[in-house]
């Protein structure tokens, strides 16, 4: 595969580090910043242009991959979906569902393929736990949570747009909590409801919320809690915790680290203690997971098919982080939007 990226900041390096892992090539690369976009380029090897549409329209690529902040989304998305090119975009899909909404429906009129950053679903713990549950290993799940509680420093908040709603959509929720709240969708399924309360610039100087929590209720009955943080020191590694009638999982970081389930007669998982978490310095995260998801993505192009996760995929995580938003400012429950 050959890509085109946008957008050279930090997770940037990660993208282009599996790429250079996968033998992907990274044949161009833009930034708004042309001093530190020459740099990666010069690091990566990739030819660096000024302005993102020479990228969109470069017909020496397979897709763009767009590491941009999350509300410069659909403008390049048109561009590449008009050009024939297909389109990796980091999360969230956009900072808002109107946006995220239009970018689906232009790459599917298009015929382009889009895909969302979200690659803890091709860890381990996840694709043994997704297994599992297809297998209802847990029986009936009646409680799925997710617990962030992360430290960024106000340094991480030095950025104008950093935890800003205009540029971000928002903070830790959508920020760094999207990851575990598409994890949590994809192992209870669908969310009907959502109840939260949030605070604004607990501990930063910042815009938007950097502690929240969220009660919910999943289609399926089964209720959960979300409890996400950036002002929590020193940092922990995040936890996702699936309860059902036959038994308990427990992801910590990206590992498994607990599986207790009553007459269990299936593969048993290994547990690990060791595990990459971004719980205080947002680059300690496994390259692995990257290249498992980047490799889907270029699979699904070839085959013709959907990614693991598509523009819908992330457009369902997202709304839940609008709810929740919605919920925070008005004081009631909110209801979960469907695309």
């Amino acid at each position: 595969m050959k890509v085109g990226l946008i957008g050279t900041a930090a997770v940037a390096h990660k993208h282009a580090q599996a790429y250079r892992r996968l033998g992907f090539e990274l044949v161009v690369c833009s930034n708004r910043n042309e001093e530190r976009g020459r740099r990666f380029a010069d690091q990566y090897e990739a030819e660096f242009v000024a302005n993102y549409e020479q990228v969109c329209e470069d017909p020496r690529i397979d897709y763009v991959d767009l590491c941009t902040f999350p509300a410069f989304r659909l403008e390049p998305l048109l561009l590449s979906a008009r050009a024939g090119k297909h389109v990796l975009v980091q999360k969230p899909i956009a900072t808002s569902l109107d946006v995220a909404r239009q970018m689906i429906q232009a790459a599917e009129s298009a015929g382009v393929t889009l895909g969302v950053v979200s690659q803890h679903r091709f860890d381990e713990s996840s694709r043994f736990l997704i297994k599992a549950l297809r297998e209802q290993r847990l029986g009936r799940i009646l409680q799925c949570d997710c617990y962030l509680k992360w430290f960024r420093s106000q340094d991480y908040y030095g950025r104008p747009e950093k935890g800003s709603w205009q540029a971000e959509g928002g903070g830790v929720l959508i920020n760094q909590a999207i990851h575990s709240i598409d994890l949590i969708r994809s192992f209870a399924g669908p969310v009907r409801y959502v109840f939260g309360m949030w605070q604004i610039a607990a501990a930063h100087q910042m815009e938007s919320e950097d502690l929240v929590s969220a009660v919910l209720q999943y289609e399926s009955g089964a209720t959960g809690v979300i409890q996400a943080s950036t002002a929590v020191w020193p940092g922990y590694p995040e936890r996702i915790e699936i309860h059902g009638t036959k038994g308990s999982a427990i992801i910590t970081g990206d590992r498994l680290s607990a599986w207790d389930v009553q007459d269990d007669g299936g593969e048993q998982p290994q547990l690990r203690t060791e595990v990459k978490s971004g719980a205080s310095d947002p680059l300690a995260i496994s390259l692995e997971s990257f290249e498992l998801q980047f490799q889907d993505f270029a699979d699904a192009i070839r085959e013709r098919r959907q990614p693991l996760v598509s523009g819908r995929d992330a457009f369902d995580a997202l709304a839940i982080v609008e709810a929740i938003y919605e919920s925070c400012r008005s004081g009631q429950p909110a209801k979960v939007e469907q695309l």
